[in-house]
């Protein structure tokens, strides 16, 4: 029986989403409560998420066996396994052909800006940035829409196949003390969003302009390869 877990996280708990050596991830911790229940199968995930970053809407996928037909005491059982950092929203049966990553056809993330400075118990939630131009970050941001091959807006590690990727949409609004990010794309790169807001924000601050933008979309110059802040990042939608 395939199943679907919609979950959601907070990721300052966690070294990232995927399984790493002795360290506390999410992945682990889900297959940890799934072998507990004699399930083994591989759990996959709609996409990897950093250290420190969250998930407001994570989906996964994994096979289950059969006699597992009760989906309301599983989920209930599972919800027990559960530290407060992880949340079930839904679990239910679906196709067998549904894959978490490979069905899925567009992921947004938000990113978010806190317009007043951090305190101790929010600065794992949101970042904080001064000088926010409104007007230059969205003029700006739509040169990031379209296909382009972004070879110089990831992380150097592990090469993906292909570095090309497609940007539906991006906004950025206030919304009360915050200011918000929402990339929406058919998928990313490694810390592609990270590497994209910091690079508006230098825009926002003047320090670089959207010629120097330009030239580094088109792979003619690398102007930045800084990171935003994880910690105002979280993956909010899956669409199939």
């Amino acid at each position: 029986m395939n199943i679907r877990l919609i979950i959601s996280y907070d990721g300052s708990k966690y070294y990232g989403s995927q399984i790493q050596p002795n360290k506390q991830t999410v992945h682990g911790q889900l297959s940890l409560a799934f072998s507990t229940l004699g399930i083994s199968s591989k759990i996959s995930f709609s996409g990897r998420t950093d250290k420190n970053v969250h998930a407001s809407m994570q989906v996964l996928s994994l096979s289950i066996p059969s006699y597992w037909n009760d989906l309301v005491k599983l989920k209930s059982i599972l919800d027990s396994y559960m530290p407060a950092s992880i949340i079930i929203k839904s679990l239910k049966q679906v196709p067998n052909d549904f894959h978490a990553r490979f069905s899925a056809k567009k992921r947004s993330y938000r990113y978010i800006i806190s317009k007043k400075e951090l305190t101790a118990f929010n600065s794992s939630y949101m970042s904080y940035y001064n000088n926010i131009n409104a007007y230059l970050i969205n003029n700006t941001s739509k040169e990031f829409i379209g296909i382009h091959n972004f070879n110089m807006f990831h992380k150097k590690g592990s090469e993906p196949m292909s570095t090309i990727r497609e940007i539906y949409d991006i906004k950025f609004y206030s919304y009360k003390d915050i200011w918000v990010f929402k990339f929406t794309a058919n998928s990313y790169l490694r810390s592609q969003i990270r590497m994209m807001v910091f690079a508006l924000l230098e825009i926002s601050n003047k320090n670089i302009t959207i010629e120097d933008l330009k030239l580094q979309i088109e792979n003619k110059k690398q102007i930045t390869n800084k990171l935003a802040s994880p910690n105002g990042l979280y993956l909010s939608h899956i669409y199939y």
